[in-house]
């Protein structure tokens, strides 16, 4: 499906924009205190959802 050198980087690209994007939320977050309330569950059902469409994904090649 993906050759190995497009694996490495979407891993990498995926790390790299995961540390920019807690770096700039971090810097924010002093300035803007109180405007990222629930942040996390935002993150979190992002998470899920991307995890839910690879098991989807998974099961219907099987």
């Amino acid at each position: 499906m993906f050759s190995n050198g497009q694996l490495v980087f979407g891993l990498l690209f995926f790390v790299s924009f995961i540390i920019i994007v807690t770096y700039s939320y971090k810097k924010d977050l002093k300035k803007l205190n109180g405007t990222y309330k629930g942040i996390k569950w935002v993150v979190i059902g992002f998470i899920a959802f991307v995890s839910l469409l690879v098991i989807l994904k998974k099961l219907s090649i099987s």
